[in-house]
């Protein structure tokens, strides 16, 4: 006890707990501090004690006073007084080490000590508290799964109705059935026009692609001729500045600007020529622009189209995800609601046999208590015979009594007869003595006469 595994309160404390928690009626109101220190009061603890294990056990402090009398008990009137101690003695020996209380003995309930009794009581204050909350987080247990039960229901009931506008909107009325052919051979016939329309203008976009890079580098081309060009003229203007004055030199000079002149002005008009080929080749692409253009808003309303179709089909699978998902969690709480009632199967199991055992229990208590009755019953009329006996012997002892009474009065005055005889006797022997004496001294004396005269 010197290492507890719980708190010791104070008095007041434990007061103020036992008295709104253990005790009822005129026992919270006598129950004060003075009943604990500075010495505690047996009867007190005891009561205290008694309130214990009925809230525990729902075993009522007047049951502790029952005696289970038997047949060769001679005198259960002297177990009374023991058997209420002894029954308390015995229940706390064992509750008291579910609270870690190990050494509890007799003189805690006859001779109690201050902080021994207060070590207890804290112990048990203890125990109490923690089965308080043990009870609160199983009743909140209790009611979550309850709300989980009404959770599964209701969401059955979801699953049900959803399951049955999900088969409302996949099935086909028969009247609307022709109808919802027809608009199925439409768009598949629209979607494979859709797709040859869309490859043409992949075609075609791949060509635009092809002429737009072929136009870049005839551009880039024609901009490094103008470059050249440019190189040359400045190139044709150093030498002019660095004409020597041989001829011949001069002559072969010109030759080869005339050359590259004419290179040129060949690549200037294939050039021209390139980019009115290249200027028609735009306005062509022009028409096809727009003829893309339309095709394009051909291909927009094909798009918001498709889009409502694919709309309406995004929505489709997500109600099918949903369901799936409700079917899961249908799964999921079904499996639940499988184990909470196959738990829920074994705790009525367990209350079941728990109450067959408390109606069997009950029985024996009920069969016990009246074999007690008949047993105490018997031990009346023994009881009463016992006291017939009793009064008849003592009425022969009254008489017995008279008897000896009467003895005794006569053997007083017998007595009194025999001592005035005796006293009589012991004259009249007396008497008689002096008289052989003195007969014997006359006979000593005759004697000496005689034996003198001889």
């Amino acid at each position: 006890m010197t290492e507890n595994t719980f708190p010791v309160y104070s008095a007041d404390a434990i007061v103020n707990f036992y008295r709104t928690e253990v005790l009822v009626g005129q026992e919270a109101k006598h129950f004060t501090k003075t009943d604990l220190i500075p010495s505690p009061k047996p009867e007190a603890v005891q009561t205290v004690y008694m309130r214990v294990l009925h809230l525990l056990y729902r075993f009522r402090p007047e049951c502790h006073s029952m005696v289970p009398l038997l047949e060769n008990i001679q005198f259960p009137a002297y177990h009374e007084g023991a058997t209420a101690i002894m029954s308390v003695y015995t229940r706390m020996r064992q509750f008291l080490p579910m609270c870690f209380v190990y050494d509890f003995s007799l003189n805690d309930l006859l001779a109690p000590k201050k902080q021994r009794t207060m070590t207890i009581l804290s112990a048990i204050m203890n125990f109490l508290h923690f089965r308080k909350q043990r009870m609160d987080i199983v009743l909140e247990k209790q009611a979550k799964f309850r709300a989980d039960v009404d959770r599964l229901q209701a969401y059955a009931k979801g699953n049900r109705e959803a399951e049955k506008k999900i088969e409302i909107l996949t099935t086909v009325p028969p009247e609307q059935q022709a109808e919802c052919d027809e608009l199925a051979a439409a768009l598949a016939e629209l979607q494979a026009t859709t797709m040859h329309e869309y490859q043409e203008v992949n075609a075609i976009n791949d060509s635009i692609a092809e002429w737009k890079t072929k136009i870049a580098e005839k551009t880039q081309k024609l901009a490094q001729v103008k470059v050249d060009v440019s190189n040359l003229k400045e190139d044709i203007g150093k030498l002019k500045s660095q004409i020597v004055e041989s001829p011949e030199e001069l002559k072969s000079q010109m030759e080869k600007m005339r050359e590259n002149v004419k290179n040129i002005k060949s690549s200037i008009e294939e050039s021209d020529e390139r980019a009115v080929e290249l200027q028609n080749m735009v306005q062509s692409l022009t028409h096809t622009e727009a003829e893309i253009q339309q095709m394009f808003s051909l291909l927009q309303d094909l798009e918001s189209s498709m889009s409502n179709t694919k709309r309406l089909q995004e929505e489709h699978q997500e109600l099918v995800a949903q369901y799936e998902k409700k079917q899961k969690e249908l799964k999921n709480l079904c499996s639940e609601e499988g184990q909470l009632k196959r738990a829920l199967g074994m705790k009525m199991d367990k209350e079941c046999k728990g109450n067959i055992r408390r109606q069997k229990k009950r029985e024996m208590k009920e069969q016990h208590v009246q074999d007690v009755l008949g047993q105490c019953n018997q031990v009346h009329h023994k009881r009463e015979e016992v006291a017939d006996k009793v009064q008849e012997i003592s009425a022969e002892t009254q008489q017995l009594k008279a008897k000896i009474k009467n003895l005794r009065d006569v053997c007083s005055k017998e007595t009194e007869k025999a001592q005035a005889l005796y006293d009589t006797l012991s004259t009249s022997m007396e008497e008689l003595h002096q008289r052989i004496e003195t007969n014997v001294a006359d006979l000593k004396l005759n004697v000496t006469k005689m034996s003198a005269n001889f």
